[in-house]
């Protein structure tokens, strides 16, 4: 089996940085290129700027001698493999935006190539890699198998997670051709503990919008029973603990503000319009769709009603963790922020706190994060725990709020409270 012993990174935000680092880690030389020109500088002055790694790890990946970042493609001649790790967002209109993907492409096709592998790593909608990717990497008279090999392999990273190394987790590999595959399991066999081989880029694909869209579905469907819970007058988490007893046939799921994030709400979408494209109807993922986009609302309202007049103009609130996911700075898609907009919209006085957000731009207006004091908690209105981050200071907030609405059961463990209420 080949051995690759440079690799090209395209992209270096959540996937391309961590996975730049383990193919370090794994002996190869990695070149990563990123249009940001301020995360060429931060990686440059050894400064992380994703909550995955620290600045210490930046600075040892960035002083080792085997990692260089760039914002040209120039650098990529030299290497064996072109990995693309770019956004793959959605538009306003809820259709699939790869002009990030094209982008790599052309400027992979421009370059003289001379037998690379290029994996395209970023999730997307099923034909993707062959009808998209391929055309364009041929567009300037290069031949698949001659000039470049083209495969597909889903990055699986999990934000924030650190119980779970980056190469214990099962790769799933797919190839145009069938030396393509015999060239991506080569890349990724001594780097991941597990490869995954499939038949095509069209199953790899699919494998990966399916199940980040099981998970968005599972966990729209407890929002849902959430707010059934509600109205029944019937604890959703006292349910949850007794559902999640059962050893079989069962995944815990919770409720929350929302699904956020670059995956779990945006590739159920991309599966969606591809589905359309051939008229299929997911109702499911049309239907959690819906549930998902009702949620910041839905926490508006039951601040409001919790309130001791029912009023959210005027009344000051504390809302706590801002980000889409717990233990990340990352904003997009945050449901958090939705809902931040919505109750300033309703005329409440609002500010927050989340230690690895310092500010946010919410509504056309700049927000700093304020400090965790006694006398914040005291003068707000009401505190909105919207993210249960791990360095939370739960027992203060509890100790020193007026009213906390906790919408991710942060503060069970310290039991019931007659001024805590949970979503």
């Amino acid at each position: 089996m080949m051995r690759f012993r440079a690799a090209g990174v395209i992209g270096l935000g959540y996937v391309g940085l961590p996975l730049s680092k383990l193919l370090v880690e794994h002996g190869m030389r990695v070149t990563g290129v990123d249009v940001d020109p301020a995360k060429i500088r931060s990686l440059q002055d050894g400064i992380s700027y994703i909550s995955d790694l620290s600045d210490a790890e930046v600075q040892s990946l960035t002083t080792g001698g085997r990692f260089e970042a760039a914002s040209d493609y120039g650098g990529l001649t030299a290497v064996e493999a072109i990995l693309i790790c770019v956004p793959t967002p959605i538009r306003e209109d809820g259709t699939p935006d790869l002009k990030y993907v094209e982008l790599a492409g052309r400027h992979i096709a421009s370059l003289p190539l001379a037998g690379q592998l290029v994996v395209l790593e970023s999730s997307t909608y099923p034909g993707t890699t062959e009808e998209v990717l391929l055309p364009i990497l041929e567009s300037q008279g290069k031949k698949l198998g001659k000039d470049f090999y083209l495969a597909y392999s889903p990055e699986r990273i999990n934000p924030g997670d650190r119980s779970f190394g980056l190469s214990e987790m099962p790769k799933i590999v797919s190839g145009v051709t069938e030396d393509c595959l015999r060239m991506a399991k080569a890349l990724y066999s001594p780097v991941y503990r597990k490869v995954i081989p499939v038949s095509s880029p069209r199953a790899a694909e699919m494998a990966k919008v399916l199940e980040n869209s099981q998970r968005f579905v599972n966990i729209s469907f407890v929002n849902e029973v959430a707010k059934c819970c509600e109205k029944m007058g019937i604890d959703i988490w006292e349910v949850l603990e007794a559902v999640n007893s059962k050893p079989y046939g069962n995944l815990p799921f919770a409720p929350g503000p929302g699904v956020g994030g670059h995956c779990i709400p945006v590739d159920p979408l991309y599966l969606q319009w591809k589905a359309d494209e051939i008229g299929v109807d997911l109702a499911f993922i049309r239907a959690a769709k819906a549930v998902n986009d009702s949620m910041p609302g839905y926490i508006a309202d039951r601040v409001e009603r919790l309130l001791p007049d029912a009023r959210l103009e005027g009344k000051s609130l504390l809302l706590i963790g801002v980000a889409y996911k717990k233990d990340v700075n990352d904003l997009r898609e945050s449901s958090p922020l939705r809902v931040m907009e919505i109750l300033a919209e309703r005329g409440a006085h609002v500010s927050y706190h989340d230690p690895l957000v310092p500010s946010v731009s919410v509504g056309g207006r700049r927000y700093d994060s304020v400090e965790l004091t006694p006398d914040a908690l005291r003068s707000a209105d009401c505190a909105v725990l919207l993210m249960d981050h791990s360095n939370l200071p739960i027992a203060s907030i509890v100790a020193h709020a007026r009213l906390v609405f906790d919408t991710r059961r942060a503060t069970g463990a310290l039991g019931p409270a007659d001024h805590v209420k949970y979503l």
